[in-house]
């Protein structure tokens, strides 16, 4: 019998909840419950190996590292988004040109033409920024390789060379072309350059000639979606809620005395690598997403942050019907976490979802 896939397998353990699981009986073969429309979720099952039109793409080479230069600068090992990063977005997609055939080489120059095509990008996804980073120039054993980029616009209108507008590390240059994207209110299905690199060096030094790699798109989009990081999202600010009625019940603060219950976060790291998806999401290798365990206090403290329903339902449980259970004990706060992954045409997004790891527990 066929082993069950193990991303199916996680889908079901996140649809059904175990207490509910407990008591039906076991699903019919071939049938599963409808996906909730979770962003994260979706992409997964989306992305997942074996899904439609999934291919291992060329993701290696100078734009994963470069992907990954900038994922390590905006998240922690763990995913966490970094407080001083300043990506101003939630979604960064690294999109990679398909060259036109023919040799590149004559004599000391590199010609080659480049199309990026963007047809198919979801509609949630709108486009802030877009820029063509490529490395302008590099060293070879006797002298060096320069190189620029020339924008095509229409096949006999004149080219024009595009300047750099930014550095970035480990001699990166980035051009911004969004104006080239956006046309009106729309934007363009595909970008066509012209890649252009001369062998500069010592008179009589001979190199082998080679192929400088191919310079690769991003577009820094804000993604829509419920349940995505909103771009440059500013930090929580905690404040105490009007009308809290553990607040404001007479002695109520003064009556319950002593610590916390053992109501708590828990650590329950994971692994992509046993879920089998570690050649597809490349960073962060494990997760932890925590979770909250034990048993919530007869007397609800205000640093609880306990709903007003949770602290009416305990004097319920214990003052009228114990048959009323008490309060649960549930994540009351959530940070986001930072993913860059595969795309099915062999393209790197960076993505952050919101509300990934439990941060603090309540009792509701």
């Amino acid at each position: 019998m066929a082993m069950p896939n193990p991303f199916t397998s996680l889908l079901l353990l996140l649809v059904v909840p175990l207490s509910q699981a407990a008591n039906q009986s076991p699903l019919p073969p071939g049938s599963l419950p409808a996906v909730p429309t979770l962003p994260l979720l979706q992409a997964l099952q989306m992305r997942a190996p074996g899904s439609p039109g999934w291919k291992m793409g060329p993701a290696s080479g100078q734009p994963l590292r470069y992907m990954l230069n900038l994922y390590r600068r905006a998240a922690d090992r763990e995913g966490r988004p970094r407080r001083s990063r300043s990506l101003g977005t939630n979604t960064i997609r690294l999109v990679q040109a398909s060259s036109h055939g023919g040799q590149p080489w004559a004599g000391r120059w590199y010609l080659q033409a480049l199309t990026y095509h963007l047809e198919g990008q979801p509609e949630a996804e709108h486009l802030l920024r877009a820029t063509v980073v490529y490395l302008p120039s590099l060293s070879l054993a006797h002298g060096r390789l320069l190189c620029a980029l020339e924008l095509v616009v229409a096949s006999k209108a004149p080219r024009l060379l595009l300047s750099p507008t930014a550095r970035t590390r480990h001699g990166w240059a980035e051009v911004d072309i969004t104006p080239h994207l956006v046309l009106g209110n729309s934007s363009v299905g595909s970008l066509a350059l012209r890649h252009i690199c001369v062998r500069a060096g010592r008179a009589g030094g001979q190199d082998v000639p080679v192929a400088p790699g191919h310079p690769f798109l991003l577009l820094y989009l804000n993604d829509t979606q419920v349940g995505l990081a909103p771009p440059a999202a500013e930090p929580h600010r905690h404040r105490r809620d009007t009308g809290t009625l553990a607040h404001d019940l007479p002695n109520y603060l003064r009556e319950q005395g002593g610590e916390k219950s053992d109501c708590s976060l828990r650590p329950f790291p994971v692994s992509f690598a046993q879920l089998g998806w570690d050649h597809w999401i490349i960073a962060p290798h494990r997760y932890n997403p925590r979770y909250c365990k034990g048993t919530c206090p007869h007397l609800l403290r205000y640093d609880y942050h306990a709903p007003n329903h949770a602290v009416v339902q305990s004097f319920v449980h214990q003052l009228v019907d114990a048959n009323v259970p008490r309060p649960s004990c549930v994540p009351y706060r959530y940070s986001p976490i930072s993913v860059l992954m595969i795309e099915r045409n062999g393209g790197i997004l960076y993505k952050e979802y919101e509300n990934m790891i439990a941060e603090s527990c309540t009792c509701r």
